[in-house]
């Protein structure tokens, strides 16, 4: 069988959800339909939130039974929780069964969807429930863009944010986060400014990220100020120096013109002290820079504490006499462990 035979076979029976307009036109064409179909295929896929071609009622109706074993590559929602701040926790089950967590944080003028990238995580960082719960599979942009939309729909309410801090690493997974990426902004309409991708940091993915020139926002998760206790904190580490890493930041900077933002998840006793701020300032001295300070949020698997008030904010005020951009940002959602490192993908009891 020729190659573009099997690709086209192949492409038949692909998920419909994260096409672009010209994908689904030549969607449309292969089975026999007249091109103006892709539009309104697409239409029907990302404005009305179709779930199968069944419902595209504008379709012929004998083209619809004929394909009606074809995906469109949404998930459904297995439980949904939601917390005193109105954050709305999704456990979602994918077309193979396996779960993933996606969290809405709905503002009084924005409504952000918190995404995963990955069934489950690779990277075991120490003081993260996901990572506890080992990794399973990357996920596929569709399956990306569908957590957005399933988000949207809940809360009948436009999506204007998207952060990549959900289960995963995104960066072990960059041709499909590009992917969504694009998609969530030529085909959903949400700002490219808007959107968040956020890593611990793989070796020779940023530069590979910045060749895109994308105007999203890469959030580093730091968490340490030095070498030895980023390898404590998170096990990676030590195939990615805490110095190569920054270089890698600041030409990303350079080539992308977007400024970086820090994540920072304060352990009491562990990475919170005035020192570790003066290392912190010190790294990051130079460039365009923003560092989110996280009070951590506690799991059940580790013991470690949130530090009080007072030392929160002498950590910030260290970093800010050292001219460090810096804020503290209160996770949402912590009520129903929809909380920066607390998704584990699995119904609370």
């Amino acid at each position: 069988m020729e190659e573009a035979e099997i690709t086209r076979r192949r492409n038949i029976l692909s998920p419909l959800l994260g096409k672009s307009l010209p994908e689904l036109t030549e969607w449309v064409q292969e089975q026999g339909q007249p091109a103006y179909r892709g539009k309104q295929l697409y239409q029907w896929l990302y404005q009305k939130g179709a779930r199968s071609l069944s419902e595209i009622t504008v379709f012929p109706k004998q083209w619809r039974e004929n394909l009606q074993d074809q995906p469109i590559g949404r998930s459904t929602i297995a439980h949904r929780s939601i917390a005193p701040d109105e954050t709305r926790k999704y456990l979602l089950r994918l077309h193979d069964s396996e779960l993933i967590e996606t969290v809405g944080i709905p503002t009084a003028k924005r409504l952000t969807v918190c995404v995963s990238s990955q069934v489950g995580c690779p990277m075991s960082c120490d003081f993260c429930a996901t990572g506890k719960g080992g990794f399973t599979r990357n996920l596929q942009a569709h399956e990306i863009v569908d957590q957005v939309m399933t988000v949207a729909e809940d809360f009948q309410q436009r999506v204007s944010h998207v952060v990549f801090m959900g289960m995963g690493e995104p960066l072990l997974n960059l041709e499909e986060v590009i992917k969504a990426v694009k998609s969530l902004n030529q085909d959903i309409g949400i700002g490219q400014r808007n959107l968040t991708v956020s890593t611990v940091g793989i070796p020779k993915t940023i530069p590979k990220l910045a060749a895109e020139k994308l105007q999203i926002t890469l959030a580093i998760s730091l968490h340490a100020s030095n070498q030895v206790l980023r390898e404590q904190l998170i096990p990676s580490g030590g195939g990615y120096p805490l110095l190569q890493l920054i270089a890698d930041c600041r030409d990303y900077v350079e080539k992308t013109h977007r400024r970086i933002s820090f994540e920072y998840i304060l352990l009491a006793g562990v990475n919170d002290t005035p020192n570790h701020a003066q290392e912190l300032a010190q790294l990051l001295r130079g460039f365009q820079t923003h560092v989110n300070l996280i009070p951590y949020n506690p799991i059940s698997e580790v013991d470690y504490q949130r530090p009080d008030k007072n030392r929160i904010e002498a950590f910030q005020t260290a970093l800010q006499d050292a001219n460090i951009a810096v804020s503290i940002r209160y996770s949402r959602g912590l009520e129903a462990d929809a909380a920066c490192g607390q998704l584990r993908a699995k119904q609370n009891s």
